[in-house]
């Protein structure tokens, strides 16, 4: 079972909503570094081990920089998040830079920084050779298809539109060494929220055979594998965390059977997480602004799926906690919903929840990735801001509410 905690309580959440009102993302600082730190002391064994921040999950440079403190990098697939890892003070090799059907200038900027580049197909080695040049170090992504299994969030792997084949992997390899590429990483993605650890495990035993294949084959021997992301965290309370230390303490069996046994030590072990870094600390903030008793009873929010889209998106669960009222009976039910013209806008369907009252103040859980990030604009819905809960208790607002004039900037009203 995981416990549901807020690091706030009603009263300090009250004197927070009286300063920037509803709705609002809301981050904790104190819990993300520990977090960070407990990650980075679970693959300690593993030299110059390194966390690519995924910075999709969160793209906020405030929450880049907190983690650059703690030794992360930034795993980047676009031009604005390349600059955001830029903006937070993260270069060169501290950037993966790893995306798919890439523009040139996105190829570009990442040479500029002296990112590492993670191609997505063969092709894409002329294309960048032609567009930016080609880097003393590259790295390519690894799609096993049909030998692993993906899960219900990313798919199968056969069917996904990432990552080279084993076969075009190898002669990838050939190719770019060819064109006088000298240092060479290893990298595949093929789950997303994955909560069983032992598929982590046997992902890193599944890049350490190629590792060993590719230098007994190609003689090229490869720097570092990158276990891609995936890792899950517990969104329903009867889930359970994963173990880190677990899964690294395997890894490191592996590594030692397969890696050091073969004198491929030392190999650097990187990975790219973001939902698990940010996401169990991150929350959103609403408030009840509306009851409905129709067929069903609903309560409406001054949030909807613009703030937070998984949930209409794949059905996502996200807990929920009515403020004030944690201790009461969860003995009415509700669908929880947002004010856009959409019947999926809704953060809970046949919820238990306590009688919910106009006013009160709700509380949606493990929104620190994949939640604002996400956002759009649809129905002319304008993004919430994100607060940066510090370790001293303070707020720091770390981005602002979108306004209509932000929502119109891209339109020359002179013209009509």
């Amino acid at each position: 079972m995981t416990e549901k905690k807020l690091p706030f309580n009603k009263k300090q959440l009250k004197k927070i909503i009286e300063k920037y009102s509803t709705p609002f993302h809301i981050y904790d600082e104190k819990a993300i570094r520990e977090n960070a730190k407990k990650l980075a002391r679970a693959f300690s064994w593993a030299d110059n081990f390194k966390e690519y921040y995924a910075v999709k999950a969160c793209p906020n440079p405030y929450i880049l920089k907190l983690l650059k403190e703690e030794g992360f990098g930034a795993d980047c697939s676009s031009f604005p998040e390349l600059l955001l890892a830029e903006k937070a003070g993260i270069k060169g090799e501290n950037i993966m830079f790893t995306s798919n059907d890439t523009p040139a200038e996105e190829y570009k900027k990442a040479v500029e920084l002296g990112a590492i580049i993670n191609l997505d197909d063969i092709t894409h080695i002329e294309y960048l050779e032609k567009t930016a040049g080609i880097p003393d170090l590259l790295c390519f992504r690894y799609n096993p298809g049909p030998l692993r299994r993906g899960n219900a969030i990313i798919g199968q792997p056969e069917e996904a539109k990432y990552g080279l084949t084993k076969e075009q992997l190898f002669e990838a390899y050939k190719l770019s060494r060819n064109k006088g590429v000298k240092r060479f990483g290893l990298h595949t993605m093929i789950a997303s929220n994955e909560l069983n650890p032992d598929y982590f495990v046997e992902t890193a035993k599944m890049l350490f055979d190629l590792v060993i294949e590719i230098r007994n084959k190609l003689d090229i021997r490869i720097e570092f594998v990158n276990l891609g992301g995936g890792f899950g965290i517990p969104y329903k309370p009867e889930q359970e965390p994963l173990d880190m230390k677990h899964i690294a303490d395997e890894m490191k069996n592996v590594y030692e059977k397969m890696i050091k046994a073969n004198g491929l030590h030392p190999l650097k072990i990187f990975m790219e997480s973001g939902r698990m870094i940010t996401g169990p600390y991150g929350y959103l903030v609403a408030k009840v602004i509306h009851l409905k008793d129709t067929y069903k009873k609903y309560a409406g929010l001054d949030a909807c799926m613009a703030n937070l889209m998984r949930p209409a998106l794949y059905g996502a669960y996200h807990h929920i906690t009515v403020l004030g009222k944690e201790n009461q009976a969860l003995d009415h039910t509700y669908d929880v919903t947002g004010s856009l013209c959409e019947n999926n806008d809704k953060f809970a369907i046949n919820r238990s929840l306590p009688k919910i009252d106009i006013g009160d103040t709700v509380v949606i859980h493990d929104t620190g990735a994949h939640g604002y990030a996400m956002g759009f604009n649809y129905n002319g819905k304008l993004r919430s801001k994100e607060l940066l809960l510090k370790p001293d208790g303070k707020i720091e607002l770390i981005r602002r509410a979108e306004t209509v004039d932000d929502y119109f900037a891209t339109l020359d009203f002179s013209k009509i």
